[in-house]
């Protein structure tokens, strides 16, 4: 069982690993790790320096507006230092110029290596795209004397190709940092074999919004909250304190008890239906110490199910 903890914290599925001629994931290393080249792409406002950030915080090597024309020396550095570049995120739009020549040179390039290479192209609603402008007061790099809408317009009609080229569209619009931040990670590949269920674990914060793609939601908000503690307010729940506090209160390990119950019942019924994803949500106030000291405790029994997978996100740790 291998499982991936990511410190922090989006309508898309992940796409399981391509494969090779005999089966097996084409991304996959003989150590277990993934090699992922992933471009993020996308309209100006639409949340590309957000999306860095979170690809950041999954352990990518992230490259913020790459000249298009440093893509292949980039490429070339990736292949001599595998291991510090394996999970890599290139920012590529349309402040270097169009995207998409770059992309397909990319896609080429890498062709050969076969590593998982991926796509994702940010776009919003031009009322939700205006707004953005007007309260960050940035200027759009297409702006002219003709207006913002003008600009945006002109950028649709650039991006196209681009847009054609993704593997993933993500519609921003409405969607709060938090929301953003969880769609996108359910859009990052695991390292699970095919025979594996891959049990995600959200931790979220209600007053941030429900997770987007979760499957089973558990507000666990019953339990006594360690943030009116003043000595454990300002510790998340990974935390010994915290998490001590959490469980050891009894109906703390009860649910724990209930809820791995539940899914060594019915993981095989899941995997034995072709379903090979399982997103499950922990909520608290704030998402910061009841649902994440769950999480932690939750994942290691679950790690002790056969062909399960686990993968532990807290969304709102950073926040």
């Amino acid at each position: 069982m291998e499982r991936t903890v990511a410190s922090t914290t989006p309508t898309e599925t992940t796409p399981d690993p391509r494969a090779s001629s005999d089966g097996d994931p084409a991304a996959l290393r003989p150590d277990g790790e993934l090699d992922h080249l992933l471009v993020i792409s996308g309209l100006s406002g639409a949340g590309k320096s957000q999306a860095g950030k979170v690809f950041e915080d999954l352990g990518y090597t992230v490259v913020d507006n790459l000249p298009p024309a440093l893509l292949e020396d980039f490429l070339a550095l990736r292949r001599e230092d595998r291991d510090r570049y394996r999970r890599s995120a290139l920012v590529l739009d349309i402040r270097a110029g169009d995207p998409a020549p770059a992309i397909e040179r990319a896609a080429a390039a890498v062709d050969g290596d076969r590593p998982l290479f991926e796509v994702i192209f940010l776009e919003a609603g031009d009322e939700d795209l205006v707004n953005r402008f007007s309260e960050t007061r940035h200027r759009h790099p297409l702006e002219a004397r003709s207006g913002v809408e003008a600009s945006i317009a002109e950028e649709r009609r650039r991006l196209a190709r681009t847009r054609e080229l993704a593997d993933h569209v993500v519609d921003t619009s409405g969607l709060s940092i938090g929301q953003l931040k969880d769609r996108l990670w359910s859009l990052v590949p695991h390292s699970a074999t095919k025979n594996e269920l891959r049990v995600d674990i959200v931790t979220f914060g209600y007053k941030y919004g429900l997770p987007l793609e979760a499957y089973l939601v558990f507000d666990v908000r019953f339990l006594t909250n360690p943030y009116w503690d003043p000595e454990l307010k300002r510790l998340s729940g990974k935390e010994t304190k915290v998490r001590d506090f959490v469980l050891q209160q009894p109906t703390a390990n009860r649910f724990l008890e209930l809820v791995t119950e539940l899914l060594t019942l019915t993981a095989p019924a899941y995997r034995a239906e072709g379903k090979d994803q399982l997103r499950i949500a922990l909520g608290c106030t704030g998402g910061f110490h009841r649902s994440i000291a769950l999480a932690e405790e939750l994942a290691e029994r679950l790690g002790e199910l056969p062909d399960v997978d686990v993968t532990v996100f807290h969304r709102e740790l950073e926040r």
